[in-house]
């Protein structure tokens, strides 16, 4: 059995008792797991499988495949402000789906789940903005190795979500309609000011 915090990517059923849930952990990568009996009434999962908690996760390995059984889960941070409004949700949301298309299962990247953790603690606190959803998607392409560091030596013009399209052959639907509305609700701002 291996422990490791993990965020709770996405979940979906399995059966009429299980679920696959998604995690992005600390020591093991981006991973799929089986909750047995995870849709029971009376469950050792119960409050504790809910998108963008923050979480410690045991896990047994599977020999045979990447799906590893869901032993145990202790919430450690609920994220609850990501809740608190649609935009902060959309936000958590595309952040998800970015990671989700631009990493491996059981693929090992410690500063992915840094970056995650870091991305919804500002989320639980903060209204999303522009400079934000940036931020990450340069954090990640930097991660990726697909862009540099902003204070690297050679200065690229390339988006930084450009350069993650390309090398993984899109991104998230979701982007547009996140950056139409944050664009929107800046412009709005700024004319309340004036």
């Amino acid at each position: 059995m291996q422990t490791t915090a993990a965020i709770l990517l996405r979940k979906r059923k399995f059966s009429d008792t299980s679920l696959i849930v998604s995690w992005c952990t600390e020591s093991l990568g981006c991973i799929q797991t089986m909750a047995k009996g995870a849709r029971r009434a009376k469950t050792p999962f119960a409050g504790k499988l809910d998108l963008f908690f923050e979480t410690e996760i045991s896990v047994v390995p599977s020999r045979k495949s990447t799906l590893h059984t869901l032993a145990e889960v202790v919430v450690r941070n609920p994220f609850a402000g990501i809740r608190e409004n649609y935009q902060r949700t959309q936000a958590a949301a595309y952040f998800v789906e970015l990671i989700e298309i631009c990493t491996e299962r059981d693929h090992h990247e410690p500063e992915l789940y840094s970056l995650l953790q870091r991305a919804f603690g500002y989320l639980d606190k903060n209204h999303p903005n522009l400079r934000a959803i940036s931020h990450f998607e340069a954090e990640l392409a930097r991660i990726a190795g697909v862009h540099p560091a902003p204070a690297g030596p050679k200065k690229i013009n390339t988006d930084p979500a450009f350069a993650l399209g390309n090398l993984f052959g899109k991104l998230p639907l979701s982007r547009t309609p996140l950056l139409k509305s944050l664009a929107s609700e800046t412009k709005s701002k700024a004319r309340e000011v004036a």
